[in-house]
Formats: structure tokens, C-alpha cells, sequence
């Protein structure tokens, strides 16, 4: 399976999710994929925010290697599961799907943790809350691999 997590810039909540889902489907040796992007193109190229690399290297998780990119329509044929972090990237990754087929692909992140509530990961850009974010995608990332591992 390949998975997708987005958020808007693509430097704080989605590179953390992206390692966080990472590092645990390397602990269970399962033989799945996981990327990230951001809506916007505003910081391509760049490596994630010095607060998400802090949080994850705590947790002993290093992704001060990712680079962010935007999303793009090529994501829908590349990945199984394209993973919002809030309800306005979830809008705007709607926006360019071609079909059903694709929208079908696009969940909201924390409903893994909370289910049918719609809720947002809160954007440490803007709050400055990276434990905060942390805790909430490890939950997360715990239940959709338990998830993937029983489909």
C-alpha cells in the first residue's frame, strides 16, 4: 500500500506524520510506502520545520531528510491512500480529482483517531504546538496501521 499525507506547506504536519507512519510500519516489517506533499507550493524544496524535526528526533523518528513538494494530480495514480490533515486540504485535494475512483482515496487524517468527527490537526506553523501535533498523528498513525495491516 502507498500512502500520501497532506497539509498545506508540506514542512510541519505532514513530514511528521509521514515519519511517524514510516517508523511504524518499519517496526512491524510491513511493506508499505509513505510520502507527504502540501497543497500549496510555497516552501518546495524545503526541509521540514526545526519544530517537527525536534519532535520527531525525541520520539527517536529523523526526517530532517524530507523535502517538501506539492501535490499534484499524478499522486492520485501513484498512492492508495491520500491522507488530509484538515478540512481545507481535504477541499482542495477534492478539487483535482478526476473521478470517484480518486475521491474515494482522500480521507481525513485524524478520523483514525477520532472517528466520523472531521477534526484538524492543529497547524504547529501557527501555534507553535508540536507536542500537540505529535500526539495526536501517533494516535493517528497507530490505528490506520492497524487498519492497513488487517486489510
Amino acid at each position: 500500500m502507498k500512502i500520501l499525507m497532506v497539509c498545506l506547506g508540506n514542512i510541519c504536519r505532514s513530514p511528521l506524520a509521514e515519519g511517524i507512519l514510516t517508523a511504524k510500519i518499519a517496526e512491524l516489517g510491513l511493506d508499505h510506502l509513505v510520502d507527504s506533499a502540501g497543497t500549496s507550493g510555497w516552501h518546495v524544496g524545503s526541509r521540514p520545520h526545526e519544530g517537527s524535526i525536534k519532535i520527531a528526533s525525541e520520539h527517536g523518528i529523523d526526517i530532517s531528510h524530507q523535502k517538501s513538494r506539492q501535490f499534484t494530480t499524478s499522486d492520485y495514480e501513484d498512492f492508495d491512500l491520500i491522507l488530509a490533515m484538515d478540512s481545507e486540504n481535504y477541499k482542495d485535494i477534492m478539487k483535482l480529482a478526476a473521478n470517484e475512483a480518486q475521491k474515494k482515496k482522500v480521507k481525513l487524517m485524524l478520523n483514525y483517531a477520532h472517528p466520523g468527527k472531521n477534526m484538524a490537526v492543529p497547524d504547529p506553523y501557527y501555534t507553535g504546538n508540536f507536542k500537540e501535533v505529535y500526539n495526536l498523528l501517533e494516535i493517528a498513525c497507530a490505528n490506520l496501521v492497524t487498519e492497513v495491516r488487517m486489510d
